[in-house]
């Protein structure tokens, strides 16, 4: 009984936990994320990790970006995760984009996080207007996020 007790608690707990995850979006196709933006009227935070074999980028994950504190900042944010992985199988068309943009940002070390303000211009090009960028920071998300406020120009 007290196995099926715990069993169901831990159900739950995990339940809990992957819907608060789930309402993170995080894009993978940037194109489709600054159209987004666009429309949306939002800036976007681009992470460019290495999501299977950087310590720094695990961290980052796990001190802010899955945490309650960063969901709710998040809300006026497109989130683009650009990832480097080494033994997880990606899709060409990411790989292609992904180092085109860390070729454009000249992106040296992980974990990179970006944020721009998109601008479509006239043309139809779109303008990636750099607003800053950080890394991980020690201290947590209360920190990592007083941060990201300094670069974006908003409150909590």
């Amino acid at each position: 009984m007290k196995k099926i007790i715990f069993t169901l608690i831990l159900g739950v707990l995990i339940s809990v936990n992957s819907f608060s995850q789930e309402r993170l979006s995080w894009h993978t196709d940037v194109n489709e994320a600054l159209e987004i933006a666009i429309k949306e009227n939002k800036k976007v935070m681009l992470f460019f990790t290495g999501s299977d074999w950087c310590g720094w980028c695990i961290k980052l994950q796990n001190e802010v970006f899955k945490t309650s504190d960063f969901e709710k900042w998040s809300d006026d944010m497109v989130l683009v995760e650009l990832d480097f992985p080494r033994r997880t199988p990606q899709d060409e068309t990411i790989k292609a984009q992904n180092r085109q943009l860390q070729s454009i940002f000249k992106v040296r070390g992980y974990p990179s996080v970006y944020f721009v303000s998109p601008e479509k211009m006239p043309d139809g090009r779109m303008n990636l207007n750099r607003l800053g960028k950080t890394g991980y920071v020690k201290g947590g998300a209360k920190e990592w996020l007083a941060v990201a406020n300094t670069i974006v120009k908003k409150t909590i």
